[in-house]
């Protein structure tokens, strides 16, 4: 969101407190509200130049150059050397409906996916618990974790595994860990720098600016940021949603 970290997977996630019934800026309409933008953009400029046709081109660009853009990106997220056409498509589209089914960190979620073991030989005698077993932290309440919900995830790993075998590469973990980071800036720790700061105490705020200057890198005495919202902070005002004047 515009001011927002998205904690777990959900599609229908807004971070504003006004936009909570009709969720017009929710995450999954990010790339329509870009356009929304642009076509606004768009008006307010055709007045200056007086000419529609470049406008008009620009504005019917913008959602291939978007969908492509994406689509690389989920790549690299993925550890894929580039997207592939309908297979990887389905791979995706796979994976996010899977992530929302429960509650998923998406930062937690991508960057553990790097440590999944790609050696196994036959993937189809290996238990989906050994599978899922490097993104457990991900999950934020495991007992939603059904067989069912363990076997589409078991399925998923298999085929995921099964394409990163294609590229032939041995970089993988070290590819997805440039753009799966480690540490984000939550809306939990953003608030507890904040009521820090208001009491005159600044360390907080200082502390997680020297660990957000390198938020893709292994920091091994700030774990402690390395973890999912606590449940203190689930609906608490300024870790969750806020409002527009906040």
């Amino acid at each position: 969101g515009p001011y927002g970290w998205l904690e777990n997977y959900d599609p229908d996630w807004t971070p504003n407190t006004t936009d909570a019934q009709g969720r017009r800026y929710r995450y999954a309409q990010q790339p329509q509200i870009a356009m929304w933008n642009l076509i606004q953009l768009a008006n307010a400029i055709y007045p200056l130049i007086e000419e529609a046709a470049p406008l008009e081109k620009s504005l019917e660009v913008y959602p291939q150059c978007y969908q492509q853009e994406w689509q690389q990106m989920m790549a690299r997220k993925l550890g894929l050397q580039a997207f592939a056409g309908d297979g990887d498509k389905d791979l995706i589209d796979a994976l996010l409906e899977i992530l929302a089914l429960v509650e998923t960190d998406m930062t937690i979620f991508y960057r553990q996916l790097a440590e999944v073991n790609t050696d196994i030989n036959n993937l189809q005698d290996v238990d989906n618990e050994e599978l899922m077993k490097p993104l457990m932290n991900a999950y934020y309440l495991r007992e939603q974790l059904t067989d069912d919900y363990r076997q589409k995830m078991g399925d998923w790993l298999r085929d995921y595994i099964q394409r990163l075998r294609k590229d032939d590469r041995n970089d993988d973990v070290l590819a997805m860990h440039t753009i799966n980071p480690k540490y984000v800036l939550r809306n939990y720790l953003a608030q507890l720098a904040i009521d820090k700061s208001g009491q005159g105490d600044y360390s907080m705020l200082h502390e997680l600016l020297e660990l957000l200057r390198r938020p893709y890198d292994e920091q091994p005495d700030k774990e402690q940021y390395y973890e999912k919202r606590p449940d203190w902070a689930r609906k608490r005002a300024g870790c969750s949603m806020l409002s527009c004047s906040s």
